[in-house]
């Protein structure tokens, strides 16, 4: 299984023009967002700059060669707060850096039957990453599942199929956007 950082360097070497990610968690408890989210909880008005700054720069410059970042987030019905928190802290920036997000939500959209039970990263179409995390949203490590490849495919693209763009989402749901950040502009 890979951790974190094996998983890091696994998608830097391997991505070379598409990188698809489904997350279905309502919450997740990971080191990359910092104190973010403790602080969104505490109403503070903006993430860390010094440390989202950087992944945004990634994204604009991965843009920029020609690589794209795309996902499908499945929201819960009621929403979750860590999945505000996404939409207005990542999601709103992460879009104008250059990811491609999109919205399953339930209750709101129909769900495809097909979709995997759990979280994975596609690769170039060819590499199929499932991820791990515990009940309670810490990343346990990683598993490259080439078994699973055509259901990965096949899942993908009917979330893509059946989401919303996040952009336009997002607009319909100016009750969830508290601060500057999270306005679509």
């Amino acid at each position: 299984m890979m951790n974190v950082v094996e998983l890091r360097d696994f998608i830097r070497t391997n991505f070379t023009a598409t990188a698809y990610r489904w997350e279905r968690l309502p919450i997740y408890e990971v080191d990359s967002d910092g104190s973010d989210y403790g602080r969104y909880l505490a109403g503070e008005a903006e993430p860390t700059v010094a440390r989202k700054q950087p992944w945004l720069d990634r994204l604009a410059s991965e843009r920029a060669r020609g690589l794209y970042r795309h996902r499908v987030r499945l929201l819960h019905e009621p929403i979750h707060d860590y999945e505000r928190y996404e939409c207005e802290w990542a999601y709103v920036l992460n879009g104008r850096a250059g990811e491609d997000v999109r919205i399953l939500r339930q209750g709101e959209h129909q769900l495809p039957s097909i979709l995997v039970d759990h979280d994975y990263w596609l690769i170039d179409d060819t590499h199929p990453v499932r991820m791990h995390y515990a009940e309670t949203g810490e990343f346990l490590g990683a598993t490259l599942e080439p078994s699973m490849l055509d259901m990965y495919r096949s899942s993908r693209d009917a979330a893509w199929a059946m989401a919303e763009p996040f952009t336009d989402w997002w607009g319909r749901h100016p009750e969830l956007a508290r601060s500057r950040y999270g306005k679509v502009s």
